[in-house]
């Protein structure tokens, strides 16, 4: 079974930055996306401070995100990559299966990704996700490089939202 230590928090800044821009999002009335908390058992706790050192995951979480935007269901997942080549590993086929399930519904699913050292994000379309994976069974190196990424999908702050993801999603809906 899977197990929590202090690795368990990577992604915690794109995701608080995120949050940020979910909140921004419902106070405008543009969108209601919520954090999908990830299901832990504690094991070890440190009494003095209350943290949680050691923990098992319950079971495999789907995605970071789910919501509604102007009536439209999406999902996403937030992962954050500390150079230009991103691991195609980070991805687990439990998310790209649930991704893959929520479209097949009529919803929208997408991978935000932050590029830590430029920091830059990027919306990742779930059709190109599936490229990326297409292009491993071939053969392909697990990974993808920053430059093979669309200059039209990469996200900047706007109006006060920090990763403002809207302008992919519109620019996805746009493709279908």
């Amino acid at each position: 079974m899977a197990t929590w230590n202090s690795r368990g928090l990577r992604g915690s800044t794109l995701e608080e930055l995120i949050n940020h821009t979910n909140e921004l999002y419902r106070e405008k009335g543009l969108a209601l996306v919520q954090k999908i908390p990830t299901p832990i058992t504690p094991v070890k706790i440190d009494k003095e401070n209350g943290n949680i050192s050691l923990a098992y995951f319950e079971k495999d979480s789907t995605v970071d995100y789910i919501g509604v935007v102007q009536g439209v269901p999406v999902c996403f997942d937030a992962k954050e990559c500390a150079t230009d080549t991103f691991n195609m590993r980070n991805i687990h086929e439990h998310q790209i299966a649930f991704m893959r399930d929520f479209e097949k519904q009529q919803g929208i699913s997408f991978l935000i990704i932050m590029f830590t050292a430029r920091n830059d994000f990027y919306y990742m379309r779930f059709s190109e996700l599936e490229e990326y994976i297409k292009r491993i069974s071939q053969g392909h190196p697990k990974n993808f490089k920053y430059e093979e990424l669309s200059d039209e999908y990469f996200i900047k702050q706007e109006q006060g939202a920090l990763v403002h993801y809207l302008k992919g999603l519109q620019s996805d809906l746009k493709e279908r």
